[in-house]
This record gives C-alpha cells, sequence and structure tokens, in this order.
C-alpha cells in the first residue's frame, strides 16, 4: 500500500500527532515535577518513528535511545502504562524504575530505550541474531542519532550485522547534533561513507516528510524479508527541543530556532492533507481524540502509586537460598 493515499496518510498524522501530544504533556509533567529525573524529546522527529514503525509487523524488535518515547509509542506500548513508567509509578512496565530512558516492553518488540550513547545498537544486533538462527523472517531495528556515529558500537555492530548478513536496519535520525555540538565538529565522515565500508546498502531520506520514511522503510524492510542482510536508513531530521528538556539551547543560531516550523513533520503532513481535500472535521476529529486520549493517560500516570522502598533491590539480584 502506497503512503500518497488521503485515508493511509490521514492514520499517519494520527500517530505523529499521538507522539507530539505525549512528549508535550510530559514537558508540561516535568516542568510541573510530576516526572522525576532528565527526559529528552524527540519533538520534530515524529516522522522517522511513525514512517519506519509502519513498515514493521508487531513481533519485529527495536532498541532505542535516551530519545526515545516516540519510537516506544509508535511500537505500541499500552500508553496509560508509557505514562505510568516515566512518571516513576508501581504500575509501569518496568514497576517505575526505568524512566524516561529505559522504557522497555518486551511483549510489544521494544527492546528498550537507552541512556547509553549508542548501547542500543548491539542490542537489536543480537536480537536480529535470533530472529535469524530461528529463521522467523523477523528484523531487528536500531535507532541511534549522528551523535552516536564516532562510537566504535556501531562500527562493531556494523561489521558483524554485514559479515553474518544479519536481518537489522540501522536507523539514523541525523539531526546535526550531538547533545549541545553540531554534529560536524564531532564526527569527519558520513552515514553513507559507512555503509559502504561496512558493504552494506544505504539509502537517505527527508526525515520531516512522512510520506518519503514510510515508502522508503517499506521498501526496505520487504526486500529486507525477501534477500536478508542489514541495511542502513539516514533520516535528515530537525531537533526542536534541546538536548535535555530545560535546555536553553544557548548554543543554537536565533535563526535557526526560528526557522524549525518549516521542517515540522506534522505541520507538513497537515499541508499535504489539505491538498489531498481532507476534510476540516476530519483533521479536528483526530486531534480532539488524540488530546483526549493522552490527557487521560496522564491522569492515569498522575493516579499511579509510588513504588515501596522494599522493592528497590527486586530483580536486581538473585535471592540466596538458604542452605
Amino acid at each position: 500500500m502506497t503512503s500518497n493515499s488521503r485515508e493511509r496518510l490521514l492514520g499517519l498524522f494520527e500517530r505523529m500527532l499521538l507522539v507530539r501530544e505525549c512528549e508535550l504533556k510530559l514537558a508540561e509533567l516535568f516542568s510541573d515535577g510530576e516526572v522525576p529525573g532528565f527526559i529528552h524529546l524527540s519533538v520534530g522527529q515524529e516522522a522517522v518513528a511513525i514512517g519506519v514503525m509502519d513498515a514493521l509487523n508487531d513481533s519485529d524488535t527495536i532498541a532505542s535511545n535516551h530519545r526515545g518515547h516516540g519510537h516506544a509509542i509508535a511500537k505500541g506500548v499500552d500508553l496509560d502504562s508509557f505514562f505510568l513508567e516515566v512518571m516513576g509509578k508501581e504500575e509501569g512496565i518496568c514497576g517505575g524504575r526505568g524512566g524516561s530512558m529505559h522504557v522497555a516492553d518486551m511483549s510489544v518488540g521494544m527492546l528498550g530505550a537507552n541512556g547509553i550513547v549508542g548501547a542500543g545498537i548491539p542490542l537489536a544486533v543480537g536480537s536480529a541474531l535470533a530472529h535469524q538462527v530461528q529463521q522467523n523472517n523477523n528484523i531487528a531495528v536500531a535507532f541511534f542519532g549522528d551523535g552516536a556515529l564516532a562510537e566504535g558500537v556501531l562500527h562493531e555492530s556494523f561489521n558483524i550485522a554485514s559479515l553474518w548478513k544479519l536481518p537489522i536496519l540501522f536507523v539514523c535520525e541525523n539531526n546535526g547534533w550531538s547533545e549541545f555540538s553540531p554534529t560536524s565538529l564531532q564526527f569527519v565522515a558520513e552515514v553513507r561513507d559507512l555503509g559502504k565500508a561496512f558493504k552494506i546498502p544505504f539509502r537517505q531520506v527527508d526525515g520531516n516528510n512522512i510520506t518519503a520514511v514510510a515508502d522508503a522503510s517499506d521498501e526496505i524492510v520487504s526486500d529486507m524479508r525477501k534477500n536478508g542482510g542489514p541495511r542502513v536508513l539516514e533520516c535528515m531530521t530537525k531537533r526542536v527541543h534541546g538536548h535535555y528538556e530545560g535546555d536553553q539551547q544557548k548554543y543554537r543560531d536565533a535563526d535557526e530556532l526560528a526557522s524549525l516550523g518549516d521542517y515540522d513533520p506534522i505541520m507538513l503532513c497537515e499541508g499535504e492533507l489539505r491538498k489531498m481535500k481532507a476534510a476540516d472535521k476530519d483533521i479536528t476529529a483526530i486531534r480532539n481524540r488524540i488530546e483526549n486520549r493522552v490527557s487521560a493517560a496522564a491522569d492515569v500516570g498522575r493516579a499511579g502509586t509510588l513504588p515501596s522502598f522494599d522493592r528497590l533491590l527486586s530483580d536486581v539480584y538473585t535471592p540466596v537460598q538458604e542452605a
């Protein structure tokens, strides 16, 4: 199915809007002190998560990074459980102990976000090896930012994936920043150069264009299921918020910040929908539906219970059996 039908684009628009509204709600909750720790938002990068995930099956697996809310939601993590987890509540997916940077849900193939730069990549490689051994025709996806390009584990993962022809899609969300510095000052090569060096087919797309990401992902994933082996997909996008929520971004040029709205994947998608004569009532209905859904999930998060101190070491150490 092509991504340029109006009905399909409306569905992609709704899913992107869900990610956006969830993160804006988290920013509000964080500001009010209701979210512990740090949060790193993917506002402006929604087309990558939704476009790639649209090509996957429920049984495919993904591994994410510290900016992983969109990936988790797009893969199908239950929204109530997601808010409970990020808000540090006992009823959360990981008992409230994973929090924002370690959301994981094996039931939907979400192997976890990860607070260590690049650390999710080898997890996805291991999952791809399991898929290959089990011959289940599933694939694994590793999401990482351009800030991870200089990490040795990325190069090692490219190497073993290419050597063993593993069914893994490496997705680089290239937003141009490595924390507080332009990536160009941190890493000298291009992603396409790495793909060529490790003999992995490479493709680059406009990561702010949901149609481009969804179509490319569909073609790549279909080819992987048929012919096997790894692929690299680089999605050129923009980071709207700072490295972490609360980052004032004084290191960014004012003109660049002012122009970010021109690249907003949700607004661009809405513009395409209007060109396709999508009805205002349909777009408004989607916005209302998402707003209500996110508000309800946030209320569930607020109503959750804080973990008891006795659970602090649960699932950390194996209980010792007395002789």
